[in-house]
């Protein structure tokens, strides 16, 4: 992944205000992460994070930012993300709510594209007051979590193999090269 740290939390930032944060634990974070890499793959032919998806029981997570807001929960202070998030632990429950600190900025959106901020716009109407569990769902009808075995690493040309990708195998396997 080469995400500058910048637009990981501008991100973090949007989903954390834009959806419901009763609904927005961990494990919801990352389906989102996933929707946006590979709607914006499906769309524009490239993936906004470029991390490594791995097919896990609740759906493609993504590696790197997966670590990061492991590491962030287990110690909020010395995380990275600290001016950014932090998280609620509902009683009776595992769940760790991801919630903002802030409102996302003018400078915040400055390290988006339009087309990523359009992306998100969509991920969070579509999924912003749905529940984990009808999340991942979504993510299971998907090619590329469909179509690779438990911890498996999740190719991006796999996106192509969705009836709502706009680009061809073959072009996501040509980006993929350069």
């Amino acid at each position: 992944m080469n995400l500058p740290t910048p637009k990981l939390k501008a991100i973090l930032l949007y989903f954390a205000n834009c959806t419901d944060t009763k609904f927005l634990g961990k494990v919801k974070l990352m389906k989102l992460f996933y929707f946006l890499d590979f709607m914006h793959l499906k769309t524009y032919g490239t993936p906004v994070t470029y991390d490594t998806y791995i097919n896990m029981d609740h759906g493609p997570i993504p590696t790197t930012i997966k670590n990061l807001i492991d590491d962030a929960a287990d110690d909020i202070e010395h995380s990275i993300l600290a001016d950014t998030i932090y998280f609620e632990r509902p009683s009776g429950t595992n769940m760790f709510r991801v919630m903002p600190i802030r409102k996302p900025t003018k400078k915040d959106e400055s390290y988006l594209s339009q087309n990523e901020l359009d992306i998100i716009n969509k991920i969070c109407l579509r999924f912003g007051d749905k529940t984990t569990k009808q999340t991942e769902e979504v993510s299971h009808s998907e090619a590329p979590w469909k179509n690779t075995k438990f911890l498996e690493k999740i190719p991006y040309t796999l996106a192509a193999d969705d009836a709502d990708s706009l680009v061809t195998r073959e072009e996501l396997e040509l980006l993929e090269q350069i």
